[in-house]
């Protein structure tokens, strides 16, 4: 494998461990209706069906607003000289 598909190959685990953690953390929801079924394949195939999904994924709102923060002064003083024993 060269280095494309080194690349390739971690872009899709990247991928496949994103959607896990935002499931995780409910940032979206599937709802399945229904059963997966496979096609009958004979000579002729009937078509085969699959499952009804709603999916309700979350809003990230981004966005700026100005805020007025207070700074603190601080006075520094010079050290005097080391006393001489």
């Amino acid at each position: 494998m060269g280095n494309g598909g080194r690349t390739i190959l971690w872009i899709a685990i990247l991928a496949v461990v994103v959607l896990i953690i935002l499931y995780a953390l409910g940032f979206f929801s599937a709802e399945v209706e229904g059963e997966l079924e496979a096609p009958n394949v004979d000579v002729s195939a009937e078509g085969g069906s699959i499952p009804d999904v709603d999916v309700d994924a979350g809003e990230i709102e981004v966005g700026t607003e100005e805020e007025v923060v207070e700074v603190p002064t601080i006075d520094v003083e010079e050290a005097g000289e080391p006393d001489e024993e």
